[in-house]
């Protein structure tokens, strides 16, 4: 696992699900990052196109990820996010990182970050931000 300067790597690898919700058809960004992800030693599952929240919710619940992570380039990322957090706490999983990306304006990040999302990426955004994000978050929160 590739560990960042502020943080060590924890005792098993990250655990990861990227899912694209909704109707949208562009998943070459999702591939990329899942990519990334993996190369960093974190174990990644891709769950393809046109996933619904519940779909996302059951399927990170039966893999025992630690990390959702979504593509929204669709705009509906006001909806989505939140209906996953949600679906994730009723399924006894408020454990899970909810994080993502996309096209989303600085104040829509704000408020879902309110709402129990973390932290999330826009377009240009390079693979290793995410990358520490997700090994720092982990260091904090997953047993070793």
């Amino acid at each position: 696992m590739v560990a960042t300067p502020q943080s060590k790597p924890t005792s098993r690898p990250i655990r990861i699900l990227v899912a694209k919700p909704g109707l949208d058809g562009h998943d070459r960004g999702a591939k990329v990052v899942a990519a990334a992800l993996r190369d960093a030693g974190m174990e990644v599952v891709y769950t393809g196109l046109h996933q619904t929240p519940e779909m996302i919710a059951t399927a990170a619940v039966q893999e025992d990820v630690d990390v959702v992570g979504l593509s929204i380039l669709s705009g509906a990322h006001m909806t989505l996010f939140p209906r996953v957090r949600k679906l994730l706490d009723e399924a006894g999983r408020p454990d899970i990182l909810l994080t993502g990306g996309g096209i989303i304006p600085r104040e829509d990040m704000e408020s879902l970050e309110r709402q129990g999302v973390g932290k999330l990426f826009g377009p240009g955004t390079p693979t290793s931000d995410l990358i520490g994000y997700i090994e720092s978050w982990a260091v904090e929160h997953l047993k070793p």
